[in-house]
């Protein structure tokens, strides 16, 4: 046994050593080190090496701050906060122990960085040194400290009452297809990490101003203890006494306070930062020097002070020259970006071709889906400008083929004069289908429904859903999310109108080519069930039919092996595709009645009253030779209208309640109440009872009479 332990003594080792290296002892026994400042005595050199690093600490601190892209990137920072403002109380523990001990003994007592820093600011004058010192303090507390504690509240809360929107932002920029699962579950977690890191700093500013209030308790302690024990205990006289213990605190104040000073002003420049992935350099010559206008003016203004009588010539004219050199740089620099701007438009074109003779070509098919702008949206379809809508349409046709089980056909875009500037056109087989104004240089604040104030801007609705919306400057963004509204900008307007007209009209994007897509690719899965399928048992033509009934409903054509085995049972019997759709729904019984009711066990649902029922069964036609499928009804017209109201009023109690509005009908009458509610009140889903699966239970929430 004692080998064994032996034997396992240098695993353990290093195991302690692999974890101190990957730092997960290093945070305790930074901790335990501070302690022992705070209790151990500790030499004049080891405190030099300390406050050195203390000083260097706080630079590098500073330095990753401004060189950050983003607040986010130093999300670490009110942790390094805390433990800096901790060593740096420990040190001046450390320090005034020494010095109230051993300051008896002259300047050096305390190491030779306390007295350099001391004989700097006293510069001979102890009264002077004593109120710079002062007023470093004052600077870092009433100031520097105060504003950044300031910054850090409101923009805590700010962030904190932002986030639904900003959530809701995410989830409509997913269901648009704008985004994927992955990117949206990364936003939600920036989200949550910008609200934890603006709360930690409303945190970690009271750490900073703690310590500038300690700074200026310290200065009193030391000055006055030393005082107290040079001339009672070591017998100093008080001018001695004076001047050694005013060098010693001041000096030992000065190193506390340069690193809290820098940590504070980095404290400062994070929480005033804005959230943009740009270098802080990068954003301030860019916003400020931007246009010569500023700097030119401002050279005018100092070389009229200049010369007034009395001031600084030098001083002031110098400055001017300067200011003005730099005014004309810039404007140099501007005039260049324009002039090679001007020589690219004016580039002379190709000669024209003499025109060839027409021909077929020249006859363009009709696209399936098309999109049309004006000439001030043309910059966000170009793929040289970046054009943010080119990804995002991408984003809906491939969120779109995913989820409904077929390829959406490209989207063709072009320009339009007829159209307004900011105006657009969505077109599904050359025919107008929808149409919206978007603004690129705005963003639409979407009213959800409840709100906590009004927004300045252009009143609207939402092109997509026809919710109340307004057109906001960039600026109100983030207080358009804290008062509820859901912020989109151009593209994602644009880019959800498309979704919702192709989801509207899914059933027309199938054609011949995608059913013999789908036949292809059953073949790759089961090639016996595709080749008896087609054309052994229906034509294509009938299978095309089949799938835009159920596309028509919302049901997506994924499982197409499920929908070709449905079909081959049921075709001995008909080939009507209304018939074989009915079939194929309750062979995907489990695929609809997962989507209805969000993978839930239960599913709430609306029901006729058994008198209705009858009356529909009786009142139906039927075609083909002893009664076939059911085709329509035929119902008194106030009596269809009145049916209409009921079933839409239990529709919307169902929607008011965040369910989905299903009604259950007997099988029979499934299709015809389906196509009877389908121009009405789209949004309602009609099943049969033979769709519900056995595993699954339903809920009757209402009764229509």
């Amino acid at each position: 046994m004692a080998g064994a332990m032996a034997a396992s003594r240098p695993g353990v080792l290093a195991q302690q050593l692999r974890e101190l290296s990957k730092g997960q002892l290093g945070v305790p026994l930074l901790l335990l080190a501070l302690l022992a400042m705070m209790i151990l005595p500790i030499p004049p050199l080891l405190l030099d090496m300390f406050f050195t690093f203390n000083i260097a600490l706080s630079l590098v601190v500073m330095l990753v701050a401004i060189y950050a892209m983003r607040p986010l990137d130093f999300a670490v920072f009110p942790t390094i906060l805390l433990v800096t403002t901790l060593m740096r109380l420990a040190l001046n523990v450390a320090s005034t122990r020494v010095v109230l001990l051993h300051g008896h003994t002259g300047e050096g007592a305390a190491g030779h960085v306390i007295e350099a820093f001391g004989k700097v600011v006293i510069g001979g004058n102890y009264v002077v040194g004593m109120v710079v010192f002062i007023i470093l303090l004052i600077i870092n507390f009433v100031v520097v400290t105060k504003g950044a504690g300031r910054i850090s509240e409101v923009s805590a809360r700010f962030t904190l009452d932002a986030m639904p929107g900003k959530q809701m932002a995410i989830d409509a920029d997913l269901n648009a297809g704008v985004i994927t699962q992955e990117d949206a579950r990364r936003r939600r977690e920036e989200v949550g990490q910008e609200a934890d890191f603006y709360g930690a700093m409303d945190g970690a500013s009271k750490f900073v101003r703690g310590d500038a209030i300690a700074g200026m308790l310290i200065l009193a302690i030391n000055l006055i203890g030393g005082l107290a024990i040079g001339t009672l205990q070591h017998g100093l006289e008080f001018g001695r006494a004076l001047e050694v213990y005013s060098l010693l605190t001041i000096g030992d104040g000065l190193v506390a306070q340069i690193p809290s000073l820098l940590l504070s002003t980095t404290a400062a420049i994070m929480v005033t930062r804005v959230n943009t992935s740009r270098d802080m350099g990068e954003q301030i010559y860019s916003q400020m020097f931007e246009s010569h206008r500023a700097v030119t003016v401002t050279a005018v203004i100092l070389a009229i002070m200049g010369i007034v009588p009395g001031m600084p010539h030098v001083a002031f004219l110098g400055l001017a020259t300067l200011t003005g050199g730099f005014a004309w740089m810039l404007r140099s620099r501007s005039a260049g970006k324009t002039a090679r701007s001007a020589k690219a438009a004016e580039e002379p074109r190709p000669a024209a071709v003499a025109p060839a003779e027409l021909g077929w070509d020249d006859v363009s098919p009709v696209d399936v889906i098309g999109l049309e702008v004006g000439y001030r949206l043309i910059p966000m379809v170009d793929k040289a400008q970046s054009g943010a809508l080119l990804g995002r349409i991408k984003g809906v046709r491939k969120k779109l083929s995913q989820d409904m089980g077929f390829l959406i056909p490209a989207v063709h875009i072009r320009d339009n004069l007829e159209l307004l500037p900011n105006g657009y056109r969505l077109l599904l087989m050359g025919v107008a289908t929808g149409e919206g104004e978007v603004y690129p240089e705005r963003e639409l604040a979407i009213n959800p429904g409840q709100v906590f104030g009004r927004l300045e801007g252009l009143e609207c609705r939402d092109p997509a859903f026809g919710l109340d919306a307004v057109w906001i400057d960039r600026s109100q963004r983030e207080r358009a999310q804290t008062l509820g509204y859901t912020v989109v900008d151009a593209s994602t307007v644009v880019a959800t109108h498309l979704n919702q007209i192709l989801l509207d009209n899914i059933e027309q994007l199938l054609g011949h080519e995608e059913v013999e897509q789908l036949v292809q690719k059953l073949a790759k899965l089961s090639p016996k069930l595709a080749e008896e399928l087609v054309p052994g048992t229906i034509s294509i033509n009938q299978l095309l039919g089949v799938l835009k009934s159920l596309l028509a409903e919302g049901v997506p054509v994924r499982d197409i092996r499920s929908i070709a085995e449905a079909i081959a049972t049921q075709a001995s019997r008909t080939k009507d595709p209304v018939a074989l759709a009915s079939a194929v729904r309750v062979a995907l019984s489990r695929t609809i009645f997962h989507a209805l009711g969000n993978g839930a066990q239960n599913l709430p649902v609306i029901t006729l009253e058994p008198q209705i029922e009858q009356m529909l069964g009786k009142s139906m036609q039927r075609s083909g030779p002893g009664g076939g499928d059911p085709e329509d009804i035929v119902l008194e017209p106030g009596l269809a209208e009145r049916l209409q109201r009921s079933i839409a009023e239990a529709a919307q109690r169902q929607e008011a309640q965040g369910k989905t509005a299903v009604l259950l009908v007997p099988g029979p009458l499934r299709a015809v109440l389906s196509r009877f509610l389908r121009h009405t009140h789209r949004a309602m889903k009609v099943i049969s009872y033979q769709e519900v699966p056995e595993n699954r239970q339903i809920t009757i929430e209402a009764t229509v009479g």
